[in-house]
């Protein structure tokens, strides 16, 4: 029977549930967005449908506040099973939602640790990896990569994009696997333990589906032939989902991503290229553009071959990424605030038009004996 912990349950949650449980209400763990529902787990395993209350829904600031896949919430089980508080999360994998918006979409909530999965052909691409890197350590999660589908290149080429993985990110623990070759897949193991949630994420067609197969022991998800013209499996994952192993551990499976939109921060980002703020520290003016000022630390290290140009510009573009996400969010957050003042102004002018001077004038002038 899985017991609370079995589902990634703590002390810190157990804190914030406390002021729910006087209203008989249960902690669930949601494993599943259906759109306008959500799958919850409790205690003991049964799986709920379940909605979410009004409050929740107006009380998020934000569509990234709503509940979302890994989240902890508060269930009212009755004729109807409802969300009535999302708990505070203690990790939340997030990037910016794809197109023009400036919104958060989360990818999963009180994630731990984060598979990133690639190959060494034609997904291969560090810039790429830097941003996953940075939305990952924004999150607080654990960052592991799979360099998958091994089988299909040769020894040396898996070994240089192992490599390269590695001198991007020293923390990061890189394997080389093959999905084909299950027994390669042994090294995800010992990130499999009771109440640790592991979610999966990479583009489609690297193979993900394939190892999540091998991990549940059978062929949960369908996954067909790899195209000859193109080298990617036509099956894709086309919803988040959050799937409790029978030997522990917890794995949250996620679509392919096509572009990993900055959500992070400016001491994120510095401290994925910790590098280059060395080099930078060098130069011989504090404000130095890196262009043509005299005595630039960092144009000297990509002439003597020691920083890559395309490292130093990846840099540069995802800092312009992150600058212009803050100041798209100061302006909707201006936009918001003059529309929250207009709103207010037009409620007084109602309450204004509402009054009527005989009756309030009434109680001043009333004669006493």
């Amino acid at each position: 029977m899985l017991t609370l912990p079995d589902l990634g349950w703590n002390d810190e949650f157990e804190k914030a549930f406390a002021p729910f449980s006087k209203n008989g209400w249960k902690p669930a763990r949601l494993i599943r967005d259906n759109k306008i529902t959500y799958g919850a787990l409790l205690e003991g395993g049964e799986e709920l449908e379940v909605v979410m209350s009004g409050k929740v829904y107006h009380d998020a600031a934000s569509d990234a506040d709503l509940p979302a896949v890994g989240d902890w919430v508060a269930l009212d089980i009755g004729s109807e099973a409802v969300i009535r508080a999302r708990l505070p999360r203690q990790t939340c994998l997030s990037r910016k939602a794809p197109g023009k918006s400036t919104e958060e979409q989360v990818i999963a909530a009180n994630v731990d640790v984060v598979v990133i999965v690639t190959e060494a052909g034609p997904d291969f691409s560090l810039r790429r990896m830097e941003r996953y890197f940075a939305i990952i350590g924004r999150s607080g999660a654990k960052p592991v990569v799979l360099v998958n589908k091994a089988d299909l290149y040769d020894d040396e080429q898996n070994r240089e994009a192992a490599a390269a993985i590695q001198a991007l990110h020293p923390a990061a623990d890189v394997h080389i696997t093959s999905a084909e070759k299950k027994s390669s897949l042994k090294v995800l193991k010992p990130y499999f333990k009771r109440g640790r949630s592991v979610t999966l994420l990479g583009s489609s067609g690297v193979g993900k589906s394939s190892i999540i197969n091998t991990i549940l022991g059978d062929e949960y998800q369908w996954t067909d032939e790899v195209n000859e013209a193109t080298g990617k499996g036509r099956h894709t994952t086309t919803a988040r989902e959050l799937m409790v192993l029978r030997g522990g551990g917890i794995i949250i499976d996620n679509p392919g991503i096509r572009e990993v939109h900055m959500w992070t921060d400016e001491t994120t980002l510095r401290a994925q290229f910790a590098d280059l703020e060395d080099l930078a520290s060098r130069c011989k003016y504090h404000d130095c553009k890196h262009g043509t000022d005299a005595g630039c630390a960092i144009r000297a290290a990509m002439a003597e071959g020691k920083l890559h140009v395309a490292r130093f510009e990846a840099f540069q573009k995802l800092d312009d990424e992150i600058e212009k996400l803050r100041r798209n969010r100061r302006k909707r957050q201006m936009t918001i605030e003059r529309r929250s003042k207009r709103d207010q102004r037009s409620e007084a002018r109602r309450r204004d038009d509402r009054w009527d001077p005989e009756h309030e004038a009434a109680p001043r002038h009333r004669r006493t004996k």
